[in-house]
This record gives C-alpha cells, sequence and structure tokens, in this order.
C-alpha cells in the first residue's frame, strides 16, 4: 500500500504541476503554493506519533495542510481548535484495462496530452465542458485527478466515460496501475468501476481561508 501512497503523491505533483515532494522523516513535503492550500504535508509509513507532533507544533504558516492514510479520529488528537479537518477521502487503485469509450449522443470527447499530464474533456453540443478529468503520469501507474461533471449535465454517464477515456490513454502510454484519492459521493463512481479502496484518505488544515 505504501509504495501506491507514494506513487499517489508523486502523481498528484505532477497532473497540479507543483514542484516535486520532497522527503522528510515524516513523509514529503509539496509546496503547492496556492491561497487556500500554500503547504501539503503527507504522512507515510515511517511517521510515528512523536514525530508528527513535532512536525504539527512547529508549523505557523496559515493553510498548511496536513494529509494521512488514517482514519479522523486516529489523526484529531493530534491537532489544537486553530485546524479544520478537511472534507474526508479515500485512497484507491485499480489495474487498468482499456474498454470501448462512447459518449452520449450531443456530446464529444477530446483528449490532449501536454508533458506528463493527460487530460480529458467532454463538450456538450454548444461546445461548453459538460465533464473531464486527467492523470499525472509517474511511470508505471498514473493518478487520475479532477475528475469532474458540471452539474447541468449529471446523471448522463459522463462520468463514467471520462474515467474510460482517461483509462485507454493511459494504457496506451503502458500505464497498468491507476491511483486515485477519491471523495465520499465519488467513491461510488470508482467502486462501480473495479477500483478499490485501499486507505481513508484524512487530512487537517491549519488556519484555512473562510469558505
Amino acid at each position: 500500500m505504501w509504495e501506491i501512497a507514494r506513487a499517489w503523491v508523486d502523481g498528484w505533483t505532477v497532473s497540479r504541476r507543483t514542484p516535486k515532494p520532497v522527503g522528510a522523516p515524516w513523509g514529503l513535503s509539496i509546496q503547492v503554493g496556492l491561497p487556500a492550500q500554500a503547504v501539503r504535508h503527507v504522512l507515510l509509513d515511517d511517521a510515528d506519533a512523536e514525530t508528527v507532533l513535532g512536525l504539527v507544533g512547529a508549523i505557523t504558516q496559515p493553510t498548511t495542510c496536513v494529509k494521512a492514510f488514517l482514519e479522523p479520529n486516529a489523526m484529531e488528537p493530534w491537532f489544537s481548535p486553530e485546524w479544520e479537518p478537511t472534507d474526508p477521502g479515500f485512497l484507491m487503485a485499480v489495474d487498468l484495462r482499456a474498454s470501448a469509450v462512447r459518449a452520449p449522443d450531443g456530446y464529444t470527447v477530446t483528449t490532449a496530452t501536454v508533458d506528463e499530464v493527460m487530460s480529458v474533456r467532454i463538450l456538450a453540443a454548444d461546445g461548453a465542458l459538460a465533464a473531464g478529468g486527467r492523470i499525472g503520469l509517474t511511470g508505471a501507474a498514473c493518478v487520475f485527478d479532477q475528475i469532474i461533471t458540471e452539474e447541468a449535465h449529471r446523471r448522463r454517464g459522463l462520468g463514467t466515460v471520462v474515467m474510460g477515456a482517461l483509462t485507454n490513454a493511459a494504457v496506451e502510454h503502458g500505464v497498468a496501475t491507476g491511483i486515485l484519492g477519491a471523495t465520499v459521493p465519488g467513491r461510488a463512481l470508482y467502486e462501480a468501476l473495479d477500483w478499490k479502496v485501499l486507505a481513508p484518505l484524512t487530512g487537517f488544515t491549519y488556519k484555512p481561508v473562510a469558505a
């Protein structure tokens, strides 16, 4: 599982075009550089509680996020009230298999590759974006990211089309394993496509930006 977890971090940085993760005694650190998330620290298998408490206690930069593959109740004691939990998630993976992909009538699928990021967009008849997603390539694995369906186009199978098109693109590039961090709503779609939950994915953010 930890190899998959590290690959997820690597692929996430490729997809989001952030600097590469930097190793630390507790895991990996990413300089995200966004207003809502300045830094992301990801705890891995060699992170003991004492080391994590030292990390958390030393953080002073607002919007720093600490994520781990643990249940929320296992992490909550480490954080003061200045930290807020992020939406719960799940680390998921699948062995990739190519399949036929067909968009519903009135929709068009487009694909593009820039450097190590492959993207799929589904356009409605008027040219508006209806659904989309991307993958960050990390060698033998890839990370599916930012899978979205616009509200006006939901319940038409477009999420399945996006996942199928991304999967086919990855397989064409010799990728065998797909990885992603799923939201609670997204988990149902991915499980229907044979993805498996490997671990919970929990985060806490220090002094987050007000919604």
